[in-house]
């Protein structure tokens, strides 16, 4: 697999706070698979490992897919205020752990945050710095192949979730950037761009290249 440009980190200050993404899609538009690849090209970013009390799946692991956790005790680490953002979605319970969040951005880690469009409106109150992502389908009908294709829902559950994707989508506008995954590899690229992008802005280069401007600018220490 080639791609033009690397995302490997280059070398930063200590003490560099980490960017953290929001990255958001409807269920099909391949937001899964785009995030593990950036990642698998980026040593320099990771995922945060969310709570959830659904059911786990055949292959999934506790605590590497997700954190699997009782409604109660879902319930308990909200009254504590453990999360960062939580939100009930097809009956289920997810949340972001903020205090695992904030360790990791704190040590220099980007972050990628996979969540829906009412947790990214909580992480954006709290964090309106953050790089938000949504990501679209090619078209309804290209959705629709995806969410059949896996043969695991009847023809029920997946009008089901076409209407919970367009409802999803409508979203999409409150978002920074928008990637539309019609190529996986052009996909792909767009998401490496923005972070590529990010990392030259002047806030994130002060933060992370602090000593050599310095030195740039008034020599040696």
């Amino acid at each position: 697999m080639s791609h033009a440009f690397s995302t490997s980190p280059t070398p930063a200050t200590a003490g560099a706070r980490g960017t953290l993404y929001i990255v958001s899609a409807p269920s099909g538009a391949g937001k899964t698979s785009l995030v593990r690849a950036l990642l698998e090209r980026n040593d320099a970013i990771g995922v945060s490992v969310s709570h959830t009390t659904r059911a786990m799946r055949p292959g999934e692991a506790d605590g590497v897919n997700y954190h699997f956790v009782t409604p109660e005790t879902f319930e308990a680490m909200v009254e504590r205020g453990e999360f960062f953002e939580h939100a009930r979605v097809f009956d289920r319970h997810y949340g972001t752990s903020r205090v695992e969040v904030e360790k990791r951005l704190a040590l220099g880690e980007d972050i990628i945050l996979e969540i829906d469009w009412q947790g990214a409106r909580q992480i954006r109150e709290l964090a309106p710095d953050a790089e938000s992502i949504f990501i679209l389908p090619p078209s309804q009908a290209a959705l629709r192949e995806r969410l059949a294709g896996r043969g695991t829902d009847d023809d029920t559950v997946i009008e089901r979730r076409m209407r919970d994707a367009v409802s999803e989508m409508s979203h999409y506008d409150e978002y920074e950037h928008v990637v539309i995954n019609d190529s996986f590899e052009h996909a792909l690229t767009e998401l490496e761009c923005i972070v590529h992008a990010r990392r030259s802005r002047l806030d994130s280069v002060q933060r992370r290249h602090a000593t050599l401007i310095q030195e740039l600018l008034h020599g040696p220490a």
